[in-house]
């Protein structure tokens, strides 16, 4: 599982006084920090804690189901030909049809089975996390920002209610910012290299892209806008028109700091 160069999570003041401050959760599943942020009805009551242990559940099946560091998971055993696809779980063949239209779009750059090997990752966790978000739909009356090593899906449930804030890293420097997105309810996701160097790769050439600092794209769904964001990376210069042609909306840093707003 690959994390991402977004970062940090805030609601948006509404007035001068200070809004309440939302209750935060945070787990390590998948090999990565999740977090969620909660604020309304249920925030740290039994509704809420149950809802969090709910989604956590579903992120632990699908590191259990996808995860290529197990070598008794789902998809290392079928990647080794000791499992046929028909006798994986659906949700195997879910997350590899994605990623097969990925490879479609792309033009080949995203591929699932790149070099001889099976790894889903870059559509594991986006999928995963908007499964594990169900959790949270159902709760009443509450917002919530559910965080997977920095992709985020938001809820904001009453027009009045102020977004969450979604800040994008500078890939040069992770300690500042680029860009700061506004969000009621949707996805956000940025593929880059600032925390793994050379984890995304082109997989026609099996080469990094060059020229290119980090993608991030703002979805509806996050499975969309985390595979969106890793294909557009691993595209290089052709990142932002590529978005562009597919109606996207998001952000295309270049590694010199020059930034392109898609969208």
């Amino acid at each position: 599982m690959t994390a991402p160069a977004v970062s940090t999570v805030s609601p948006v003041p509404t007035a001068p006084a200070a809004a309440p401050r939302p209750a935060r959760y945070v787990e390590h599943v998948m090999g990565m920090p999740i977090s969620l942020a909660l604020r309304g009805r249920h925030t740290s009551d039994e509704r809420a804690r149950a809802a969090w242990a709910d989604a956590l559940a579903v992120l632990r099946e699908a590191d259990r189901v996808f995860s290529t560091y197990r070598p008794d998971s789902v998809i290392s055993r079928l990647g080794r030909g000791e499992l046929d696809e028909r006798d994986c779980p659906p949700e195997v063949r879910e997350v590899l049809a994605v990623g097969e239209a990925a490879r479609r779009d792309s033009d080949g750059a995203f591929d699932v089975r790149r070099a001889g090997r099976l790894d889903p990752s870059g559509v594991v966790k986006g999928w995963a996390v908007e499964r594990a978000a169900a959790a949270l739909v159902t709760v009443p009356d509450t917002d919530f920002c559910l965080s997977a090593g920095g992709d985020l899906t938001c809820r904001t449930l009453h027009p009045d209610d102020a977004p969450w804030r979604i800040g994008v890293e500078d890939p040069r420097d992770p300690g500042r910012l680029v860009a700061v997105i506004p969000i009621r309810t949707g996805a956000v996701a940025t593929s880059g290299a600032a925390h793994r160097a050379a984890h995304v790769v082109d997989a026609r050439t099996g080469l990094p892209p060059s020229g290119l600092g980090s993608v991030t794209v703002i979805a509806p769904s996050l499975t969309v806008a985390d595979v969106d964001a890793t294909a557009a990376y691993a595209l290089g210069p052709d990142a932002a028109g590529w978005l562009a042609a597919r109606g996207r909306t998001g952000l295309v840093v270049a590694a010199d700091g020059v930034t392109t707003v898609v969208g």
